[in-house]
This record gives structure tokens, sequence and C-alpha cells, in this order.
């Protein structure tokens, strides 16, 4: 109850100078002030002894629990309140959605708010009272919450490696706004089991090499050292994959072992291109499959007359989409009869009805012999668990099955048959001129399958040429080594470069290795490492040298996936959100199971403890 006043100069009774029935008990604690600090303690005893005083102090006493119990009351819902807030913001999160709209009354967050609240007065009132807390800032704090737990738990796993080794995946691509890059990390968990994991969206001020670099070392502040990285993938653009000036050679200056491969399903992807493009009849032929999707995407009127003449010829109607030879190989008839009906409005129609009525179901034929080989590579290719000896077996699997392949002329002459086609004939063919061929004579094909049977062979040529060179790299060169050294057990100079390797207990390790089992490839080692007791793997897992086999990833596919939440998040309607809200946003939407496993009630304390005023509230 002691209360210093300045305007009084000395110390009265707290509750004295509230109650106004009390002033005259004893001026000195109510209206003077008491100043003779000398018989304070005296002075403050015998005050307290007064029965105006004790009634006052009760009367406070019940006052002040009212008070305490009402706030108390009051915080209770505001906690209630800000958990439903909390909770709503996650679940537009996960799924995607927009949070607020045009007008901040009309936005999902608010809708849902009011639906979860109908029938409670109580939460409806606060909803009407405090906008505050669910205006725009509290939403980007909420998701720069949830983001940096999901990202931090992220951070937490790659850290309780036994030997932390980790590497790095990094492509773009352009939204709305601009340039974003795509950042995920790739790990081998305590199974050797791969793990990729998407940590951000970054937006990059420019285009070179050293920009894009400056962003991955900001991803990597999440404690988590250079010194252990490991392997890096990205496409074959300069300031990316740049032996000079890219991100590669920005990160290899600080981390020499971090070894680059260039993204496979980006090579295969240039292979099939320069393979498909050898042969002049399939690259034509799938132009004007491009074309015949465009035409598809651009009329509603074909596509009408598409939908309804496939529907009633060939079962359920299917989109025409660019560059999908499979679609017009399916539904032939259909284009074609959907083609001469437009032909007399259309003058694209009617141009491509004769292209294709001229020798496109050969290219189309030809084309497909390659593309569903190497679809079903890129498939292969773009999993999280595939490692580098693995993709290396992909690849000769599907070289192997390439270099069997024959023309079958006859598929696609019966094709054309069936289609009422025109008859597959050979091109005019023109004198070379006399300085190149001299006074020799001019090697002429007798039938149109002699003529194209050289272009298949060209095509399937060029393919295998461009595997073996776009899948030859130096980084390469160090894993097969390694490779090569588990397999065999002969331990040379590569281990001595890795700082976590030993060259004598790695030799030893592998000699127990093989003298209980025997693998002819690292995909044997690791099946056979995993079915082993933690104790057991103790013996032969130190090295570490598997892990490193596991831990380089083999495409960019990951990153690239990232790019579907980015289509789905930042669409031409919410085109103004803020970098930092639209990294958070993508990272609760593409780690859904780990923003189901966020404790709510955590996020609330982190959110309470931004200001005293929230804590207070």
């Amino acid at each position: 109850w002691l209360h210093y006043n300045d305007k009084a100069k000395g110390i009265l009774c707290f509750y004295f100078v509230k109650s106004t029935l009390s002033k005259k008990a004893d001026a000195g604690f109510s209206i003077k002030g008491f100043i003779n600090c000398k018989n304070a303690t005296t002075r403050f005893k015998h005050h307290e002894l007064f029965q105006s005083h004790a009634v006052v102090c009760t009367k406070r006493e019940k006052f002040d629990v009212l008070l305490s119990s009402a706030v108390a009351k009051q915080q209770e819902e505001a906690q209630y309140f800000l958990q439903n807030v909390l909770g709503s913001v996650m679940y537009l999160a996960r799924q995607g959605l927009a949070i607020r709209g045009h007008d901040i009354k009309d936005g999902h967050l608010i809708q849902l708010l009011k639906f979860k609240f109908k029938g409670d007065e109580c939460l409806s009132c606060w909803l009407s009272q405090y906008h505050d807390y669910t205006s725009p800032k509290v939403q980007n704090e909420i998701l720069q919450l949830l983001g940096n737990t999901i990202v931090r738990e992220i951070s937490a796993c790659i850290q309780a490696l036994l030997v932390l080794q980790y590497s790095l995946i990094i492509d773009g691509t352009q939204d709305i706004s601009g340039q974003q890059e795509s950042i995920c990390l790739r790990f081998v968990d305590h199974d050797l089991v791969p793990q990729e994991v998407f940590v951000g969206l970054y937006q990059v001020p420019g285009t070179t090499g050293a920009e894009n670099a400056k962003s991955a070392l900001d991803v990597l502040r999440l404690n988590i050292p250079v010194s252990s990285l490991c392997g890096q993938t990205y496409d074959g653009a300069a300031n990316m994959s740049g032996k000079y000036s890219g991100i590669l050679a920005e990160l290899k200056k600080m981390q020499p072992l971090a070894l680059f491969v260039h993204c496979r399903a980006h090579c295969l992807n240039l292979i099939t291109e320069a393979a498909c493009h050898t042969s002049l009849v399939v690259r034509d032929a799938l132009q004007w499959i491009h074309e015949l999707g465009t035409l598809s995407k651009q009329s509603g009127k074909f596509k009408s007359s598409f939908a309804a003449t496939a529907s009633s010829a060939e079962g359920p109607s299917i989109s025409l989409r660019p560059l999908c030879p499979t679609r017009w190989t399916v539904r032939g008839k259909a284009v074609l009869e959907s083609l001469e009906h437009m032909a007399s409005s259309n003058i694209k129609a009617n141009g491509l009805l004769q292209r294709f009525q001229k020798g496109t179901v050969l290219g189309l034929r030809l084309a497909l012999s390659v593309v569903d080989d190497m679809e079903c590579l890129n498939g292969s290719i773009q999993k999280r668990t595939e490692t580098i000896s693995g993709m290396r077996e992909a690849i000769e699997c599907v070289r192997s099955s390439l270099l069997k392949k024959e023309m079958n002329f006859d598929e696609a002459t019966q094709m054309v048959d069936a289609l009422g086609l025109e008859e597959i004939k050979m091109p005019h063919q023109r004198r070379p001129p006399t300085r190149y061929s001299g006074n020799a004579s001019q090697h002429c094909p007798k039938t149109a399958e002699e003529h194209h049977r050289v272009q298949f062979c060209h095509m399937f040529d060029t393919a295998d040429m461009q595997f073996q060179e776009r899948f030859t790299q130096a980084d390469l060169n160090v894993l097969e080594k390694l490779e090569a050294i588990l397999l065999s057990g002969d331990v040379d100079e590569t281990v001595d470069q890795y700082p976590e390797l030993s060259s004598h207990s790695l030799k030893v390790q592998l000699n127990m290795f093989h003298a209980k089992c025997a693998c002819k490839s690292s995909d044997g080692v690791v099946t056979l490492l995993r079915e082993m007791t933690t104790d057991v793997r103790g013996l032969f897992d130190s090295g570490n040298a598997v892990t490193l086999l596991l831990v380089n990833p083999v495409s960019s596919a990951e990153a690239e996936r990232s790019f579907s939440a980015l289509r789905g998040l930042k669409t031409w309607l919410r085109s103004t959100m803020i970098q930092v809200r639209l990294n958070n946003a993508a990272v609760c939407h593409v780690h859904q199971t780990k923003l189901d496993d966020v404790d709510i009630g955590q996020i609330c304390l982190q959110f309470v403890s931004m200001s005293d005023r929230k804590r207070q509230v």
C-alpha cells in the first residue's frame, strides 16, 4: 500500500487516496504525505492498525480479484481467438489458397473465421473489434513463424547427421514479377535413404553467377557449413554451370570438393531434341503437331468439332496439346475429320490438313521410337532417391535398347492406308554440286523405305553420340573412382582429398566387408548395409564412401517441382505478393506433412512474445 507521490513530496497510502471515506482518518497518509523517515517503520505499522485501512484494503483486494479474473477471462478468449486465426492461416497456406482478396473483408481468412465463429457472440465480437490481429501484417508474421519453423526442422535434421554431408540443387524460372531461384538440399538420412528438400524461393536482383551464389550462401546460414558441401546440380546455363563465372565456379572457390553434376534430365531433353532434329521428316512432323495443339487451344470451333468427332467415334475425348505426338496417333481420324471440317473456313486448318496427308505419320512413328524410351529414362532419373550409379545403369539399358531398334516401315504404311492418307513417297533428290562430288555418280535410294532408313539410322547414331558426350564429366569420373574403390577394395589417392575419409581405416573396413559380402554395384552395397543392424553397420560405414556416392544428386527435378507450387501461389490475382510472404507460403505449401506436425501452441507463444502489447492482450 506504500505509494510515493511527487506532488505531496511524501509517502501516501494507495488505498486511502483512492477511497474518499477514509481521508480524515489519517491525513498524513491520505493528503499531506508522510516524510518522517526516522520513525517510518513504527508509523507504517501504526497506520496498518487503523480499522478504516483494513476495511478499505479488503474492498480493494476484492476489486483486484474481480478485475484479475475478468482480465484472465478476456485473455483466455484472446488465446482461443488467436489459435483459430493461426489455425485458419495454416489451413489456407497448406492448401495454397489466397488468404486475402482485393478487399480484406472479403478475403478467405475473414470469411473462414466468420464461418467458424458463427453462433459464438464472444468470438464474433473479437473478430469485429480486433482487426489488427487479422491484418496482412499479422498474416505475414504468422506465415514467417510457420516457414521458419519448418526450415529450422530441416536444418536440424541435416545437423543431426553423424557426418555432415549435403548437396545443393538450384534452378530458376520466371514468375509474374521476375526471376525466381528455387533452392533445395539433398542429404542421406541414417537409413541411407537420400532425401531432397525444398528450402525456399529467392528473387535474385541479377542473373550473374556471383549474385546467384550469394543467394545460395544466404540459405547456408542455417548453421550448415559450406565446408560440408559435397555436390551441386544445376542446368547447363552459363550463369549456373559456367566453369569461370557461374555458381559452380563461385562455390568451388570456397569448397573445391563440391562435385558438379549437370542435371541429367536436362541433358536427356537436349539429347532427344538433337536426335529428333537430325531427321527432317521427324522435325517437320513434330512442328506440325505443335501447330495442331496451338490451333486446338486458340480455336473454339476446332475444339468442339474434335470433341464431337472423337467422342462419337473412339470413346471419351482427350484434349490435344502442343508437342505431344501420341495424342495424334491415338486420335488420328478425329483430327483429320476436324481439320476437313475447318479447312474451308480456316487457312491454318487447311494448311495443316495438307501437311498431315503427306508423310507426317511416318515422322511421328520415327519420333515415338526415340521419345518413348527417353520418356521412361526421364521418369527414372527424376526420382528423389536416384543415385549416380543407378542413373548410369539406366542409361546403358536405354542405349542398348535404342541401338537394337529397327524401323518398322510396314506399320506406318498400314496406318496411312487406314486413315486414307497419301502414300509415303521418296522426296525429290537434288544433284550435289560437282565441286563436292567430282565425277563420281550420285547415290540415289531406290525406294522410300530405303531413303527414310538412312534418316532413321542417323537419328539413333546422333542419340548415341550425344549420350557419350553429355554424360561424360570430370566430376563424374571422381565419383566413378570412388565407386570402383568401394567395389574392389583397392584404395588409391582419390580418398586422400576427402578429410572425412581415412585411407587406412577405409581399406580395413572394405576388406572386412568383401570377406563377408560380395557386391557388383554400389546399389547392392547400400542394400546390404540397410539390412545390417546399427552395431554391425558401424564396422563398415565409418568411412562414409557410400554416403558420398548417395549424396550427389542426379537431376534438379526437386527444384522444378517447386515451380508447380509457385504457379499455383503467385497467380495473376496474387501478383503483388511480397517475396517474404511468397517464400513462407511456398515452404508451407510444399512441406504439407511437416506443417501438419507443427505445434500451434508453440507458434502462439512465439507470436505473443514478439511485443509487450501482444503479451498483455
